[in-house]
């Protein structure tokens, strides 16, 4: 029995001498390659800097069809009214979602070959769009004059992190009856935004569902706000 525990005992020392911990580090680049198409409106002066409206479609609008993205928002009201602004509505491919990564490089882009008032750029989506909205503000809050989402899904970061847009006027759009996106987002971001932002203000409307876009985008009202917003240097 003696034999048997001693080794036994052996054994344990063995293992117990075998084991060991191994630190070192790692070094790696990954190379991701984006392509996306866009559709931007040159207004008919360009010899002054003018303002930039960045519009991000919904889920529907993907593709490489460009012409989807002028199905809803700021590109449909200009079929019938004027705006003295460059409008960018990028497209987001099929099986993918805004990368707001991505959207800043197309946005720098199209800033280094037009001429832009970099205190006047505006940010606004509808429902996927919105949610793209939100997550690039996030991003990149320096940029922004202003923002406006619409019936966007609202990710936990932003729900953290809501003070980080705290200088950005916002005004934020839902349909009571949204059985998409639940309004619940648009109300909870609001509330956590309303403690650091002055300037953000949420309206629900009662009789609309999930397009609750469609009388924001087609009233002049929003573009003149917008464009009386001019980002803190």
């Amino acid at each position: 029995m003696k034999c048997k525990l001693a080794i036994l005992s052996l054994f344990f020392s063995i293992v117990s001498l075998a084991q060991s911990d191994v630190k070192g580090t790692m070094k790696t680049e990954i190379v991701q390659k984006h392509k996306l198409g866009y559709a931007l409106h040159i207004p008919a002066d360009t010899k002054e800097k003018k303002p930039l409206l960045i519009f991000l479609h919904g889920s529907g609008e993907k593709g490489t069809d460009i012409e989807k993205v002028k199905v809803h928002g700021p590109f449909k009201y200009i079929n019938t009214h004027e705006l003295d602004a460059y409008i960018l509505a990028p497209q987001c491919p099929e099986n993918e979602y805004w990368d707001e990564e991505v959207l800043h490089r197309l946005i720098l882009k199209i800033q280094k070959e037009n001429n832009i008032d970099a205190n006047r750029i505006y940010l606004t989506g509808l429902s996927m769009g919105g949610w793209g909205a939100w997550n690039l503000a996030f991003a990149h809050p320096e940029t922004f004059a202003a923002l406006v989402p619409i019936a966007g899904f609202v990710d936990r970061v932003p729900m953290i992190e809501d003070c980080k847009i705290k200088n950005i006027p916002t005004r934020i759009f839902h349909g009571l009856l949204d059985d998409v996106v639940n309004v619940d987002y648009a109300i909870t971001i609001y509330k956590k935004l309303k403690k650091c932002n002055a300037n953000v203000e949420l309206t629900i409307f009662d009789d609309a569902g999930h397009d609750s876009w469609s009388r924001v985008y087609d009233n002049q009202e929003i573009y003149d706000w917008m464009f009386k917003q001019i980002k803190n240097k």
